[in-house]
């Protein structure tokens, strides 16, 4: 049996991996420091350790140099909450076998111990394709892609997409993924990858949208030591992290015109040079970006530059909304119960019909973000082997009662929808003050709620209310349904 000692100073941590990894068939020990891991592991030898990389007493990359010199043939795993690709390509090249990030996914975390004992000890070997299960707080993110993260749709909308996967992998094409905010564009990009001859080769993930002007070119092209004020060391960006691999630009629309430039020429030349610094480095890497705006249309109003668009716009995807694929709902909520029954530790073996049929009818604004959140704050607030409507949210379960209208419904229906049919009597009008204030209270407090995503507090802020007084104020309308 595999020993794994967790290192954390999170006593709730500790525990949940002791529990976690234990029933998964591994011996554990914990330590909350790393002199008390020092002093177990001077009588004892694992197979792996998890280690926090900000400990009370020393810090991870320490505590990493230090197992090193007492159990070289171990693999250690880094586990931080605040995570950054400096730090992350640090501990790599020191040879930890991977670098991931809180919040920790059970699936995710057991796979990478798993592959971590299955593995050669790396030593001081190195630095291996930096992994991630988070984003950094500047919004890089250098993600792991374990087989089974995620699943393709299998409806006839889906099926033109996994065939382009299929036909542009094999390639070195860049490729744009067009599709709404959480429809699935990054998971499309990591199957590209992994489908590709750079499968192996590092895929990074960057969030252009949390890039800031000042900050970007850093990001993307690194740093020299001094470069500008707070540039205390040298950075390696991220387009050179990836060289041999991948990289994937998320909602490209959202850089700079100046760091557009500079991505042209660094694209053009397939040369970066790092901030502050005078030489050229080669390096090759695959670009793939994603938007959920057309390019073109951005190009032609003067907010994207037209020459870099033409550069990407090598192959294209589009991705359907999951509201135009409903023969998919169902199955991704499956995959989602099933991720969160190992995440939970719980076994709720699938949903009643009044759900099945309450989520088919739902629009899904959010995508499979969305579905994914609400599948799993449903497998938490389930007690059986069912998920009932009683632990769906609320703008889920009253979505026809409410009416809403959708963003994505045409001016046309809009207008058809505030008429009335043709022949049809209309109601006369009651002229009774409470009657139409109580209209308006209504109204009022529901525009409120959908400008929130229906969450009551931030509404009672918006209403310039306390929340006791949104609820009763609800509690008046049954549409509301408060009981």
């Amino acid at each position: 049996m595999d020993k794994i000692l967790v290192v954390d100073d999170d006593n709730d941590m500790c525990l949940l991996l002791n529990r976690f990894l234990t029933r998964n068939g591994y011996n554990v020990a914990v330590a909350n420091s790393g002199s008390e891991a020092m002093d177990w592991l001077k009588k004892n030898k694992p197979s792996l350790v998890l280690c926090d990389f900000r400990l009370d007493d020393m810090t991870g990359t320490e505590l990493l140099g230090k197992i090193r010199e007492v159990h070289p043939e171990a693999s250690v795993i880094i586990i931080t909450g605040y995570s950054d690709v400096k730090d992350a390509v640090e501990v790599m090249k020191l040879g930890a076998y991977d670098y991931v990030t809180k919040p920790l996914f059970p699936d995710e975390i057991l796979l990478t111990i798993k592959k971590a004992l299955s593995e050669e000890p790396r030593g001081a070997s190195p630095a291996k394709p930096v992994q991630s299960n988070g984003s950094t707080s500047n919004g890089v993110k250098a993600k792991a892609t374990p087989g089974g993260k995620y699943i393709n749709g299998k409806s006839g909308e889906f099926a033109i997409v996994v065939k382009q996967i299929e036909l542009v992998a094999p390639t070195n094409y860049s490729v744009i993924i067009y599709g709404e905010s959480g429809s699935g564009k990054e998971a499309i990009a990591q199957q590209i990858h992994e489908k590709s001859k750079r499968a192996g080769k590092p895929f990074i993930a960057i969030d252009c949208g949390a890039l800031s002007k000042e900050l970007a070119g850093s990001e993307f092209f690194g740093h020299e030591k001094g470069a500008f004020t707070g540039a205390l060391s040298q950075k390696i960006g991220s387009l050179e992290l990836a060289n041999g691999g991948t990289i994937f630009l998320d909602e490209i629309g959202n850089l700079s015109y100046d760091i557009q430039v500079s991505l042209l020429r660094v694209v053009q030349e397939r040369k970066i040079r790092r901030v502050g610094g005078t030489k050229d480095i080669d390096f090759d890497v695959r670009i793939l970006v994603a938007s959920n705006e057309r390019l073109w249309e951005a190009a032609r109003a003067g907010k994207f530059r037209e020459d870099l668009y033409h550069r990407f716009n090598e192959f294209t995807i589009e991705v359907p909304a999951l509201r135009d694929r409903k023969g998919d709902i169902m199955l991704y909520a499956h995959h989602f119960l099933d991720m969160t029954n190992v995440e939970l530790g719980k076994n709720v073996t699938g949903f009643s019909k009044e759900v099945e049929e309450i989520l088919n009818n739902y629009v899904w604004y959010g995508n499979l973000r969305e579905l994914k959140n609400v599948v799993k704050r449903a497998t938490l607030l389930s007690d059986g082997e069912l998920i009932e409507a009683i632990s769906l949210p609320f703008e889920i379960t009253n979505f026809s009662k409410l009416q809403f209208e959708s963003p994505f419904t045409s001016a046309k229906s809009k207008d058809a929808a505030t008429q009335p049919a043709q022949g049809a009597a209309v109601a006369p009008f009651e002229n009774k003050l409470k009657s139409a204030n109580l209209d308006a209270e209504y109204e009022v407090i529901l525009n409120a709620l959908k400008q929130v995503n229906f969450n009551k507090s931030k509404a009672a802020k918006l209403l310039n209310v306390d929340r006791k007084t949104l609820y009763n104020k609800m509690r008046q309308f049954k549409e509301f349904n408060m009981d």
